[in-house]
């Protein structure tokens, strides 16, 4: 049964009907002491903000907290106005699981109720003991994702529970962790899965650009624009758009998106007829967005659109245990890949590769290996083998005296070099900060500002 509390008559009439089409029991409620006196706990309450002619909404607040209160773990959806969405947030941050924006539109609300009632059956309370990776496997289609480390395994379990939803998930987590593979396993392990999955690297994207690559335009639109063009979210309509390095948006893109995310219409560049979209929305970064939301680089709005299920890739060196399962699996790929399918490690040359820092995660443990197929002779990888290949980062780097003009900017440039230091120094970072010429404090800064673990 689905309590829908609403003062209007006609909202909640109109809401019965819809609900009750799509195969929903409903118990309408007139305002917060009709919903408190109903006995039977719902599956999932839909309830709007405001109950009188005052439009604070403390009332709707004070309610959602009586209702988390009474039954913890029922969701509750709730109903807002476009303009008062901060208000939609602060009940977000009281236990609500989502919220709609009036005037809704009757498939935003069916869905935002379905992947209410999807998540509270997908992760119930935290009971028994945790699964291992065997039985996550028999669960979820992981691909790529090699790991058995606790760490790894609670984020998959994450990951196989709520792929079958539509929620909006963010995955974090540093540069190189495997985020993008996480992002392919949801959409993998989806009823979306027969629909396209279309990768946006939004760190690429101009401001300038970010309407027409993300919406489209028609001929015309702009000076250039010669011929119509489908945006991403026109390529994604039935599938999964997936928003990697979401926390180098924009300000003035951020709005944008927002409204996108939140009504499921775009207008193309150029045209003034809105368009509808279905997708399911999976975004990624390697920055601390509720950090960039206090300094107000990022809207909170914003974030709890895409943050309705957080997935926390750990970095490589707090799973140290998974290096040897990632370093012998990649060794086969490439060994077989290059014809060289003696290659085996020597047991101190995996001891070797899991005393390091790693400062790119999975993705340089990639590059050590297929530089070692690659250059080592020998069938039996010792240490000084992965050091000698590991020590070719620096020394190649060392004869090219800077980048080629206009390949690089500045930021890159002060970034690369930060990384290599890491590298080079095992992420000591007093001994970083003395070679790169700073303080502690503003290799610190700059560490924030790139989105680089340290």
């Amino acid at each position: 049964m689905i309590l829908v509390v609403d003062d209007d008559a006609s909202v909640t009439a109109s809401l019965g009907l819809l609900l009750r089409q799509a195969g929903y029991a409903v118990r309408p409620a007139a305002g917060p002491a009709e919903a408190l006196a109903v006995d039977e706990a719902p599956a999932l309450v839909l309830q709007d903000m405001n109950f009188s002619r005052h439009t604070s909404g403390e009332e709707g607040l004070s309610l959602l907290r009586e209702l988390k209160q009474r039954w913890p773990a029922v969701p509750v959806v709730l109903m807002t106005a476009w303009g008062s969405i901060p208000l939609a947030v602060e009940g977000m941050k009281s236990g609500a699981a989502d919220f709609v924006t009036k005037p809704w539109t009757n498939a935003q609300l069916l869905q935002a109720v379905r992947t209410a009632l999807g998540l509270a059956q997908a992760l119930p309370a935290a009971s028994g003991p945790a699964p291992g990776r065997d039985e996550l496997d028999e669960l979820c289609d992981f691909g790529a994702l090699v790991g058995e480390d606790p760490r790894l395994l609670a984020a998959l379990e994450v990951v196989a529970r709520v792929s079958p939803t539509d929620a909006s998930v963010l995955v974090v987590g540093e540069s190189g962790t495997g985020k993008e593979l996480v992002a392919e396993a949801i959409h993998r392990n989806s009823r979306r899965q027969g629909g396209p999955f279309v990768k946006v690297n939004l760190g690429g994207i101009a401001t300038t650009l970010f309407e027409s690559e993300m919406f489209g335009h028609v001929r015309g639109a702009f000076t250039d624009a010669h011929s119509d063009r489908a945006g991403r979210f026109e390529l994604s309509d039935g599938g999964t758009i997936f928003l990697d390095e979401i926390g180098e948006l924009e300000p003035q893109a951020q709005v944008k998106l927002l409204r996108v995310l939140q009504d499921r219409t775009y207008e193309v560049l150029g045209s003034s007829v809105p368009r509808t979209v279905d997708v399911r929305v999976v975004s990624a970064t390697n920055r601390d967005l509720p950090e960039m939301v206090a300094r107000g680089q990022f809207r909170e709005d914003l974030l709890y659109r895409l943050n309705l299920i957080q997935v926390h890739l750990p970095a490589l060196r707090e799973r140290p245990s998974d290096i040897p399962l990632l370093a012998q699996r990649f060794l086969s790929t490439f060994a077989q890949a290059y014809g060289r399918d003696a290659l085996a490690f020597a047991p101190a040359a995996l001891r070797f590769l899991q005393a390091q820092p790693w400062p790119g995660n999975v993705r340089q443990l990639r590059q050590w290996i297929e530089r070692a197929v690659l250059v080592v002779r020998r069938d039996v990888l010792e240490p000084a083998d992965l050091e000698a290949t590991s020590a070719m980062e620096a020394r190649g780097a060392s004869r090219d005296a800077l980048p080629p003009v206009g390949s690089m900017t500045l930021d890159e440039i002060e970034r690369a070099m930060i990384v290599k230091s890491l590298a080079h120094h095992a992420g000591n970072l007093t001994k970083v900060a003395a070679s790169l010429g700073m303080s502690r404090p503003a290799l610190y800064r700059r560490l924030e500002k790139f989105g680089i673990g340290a």
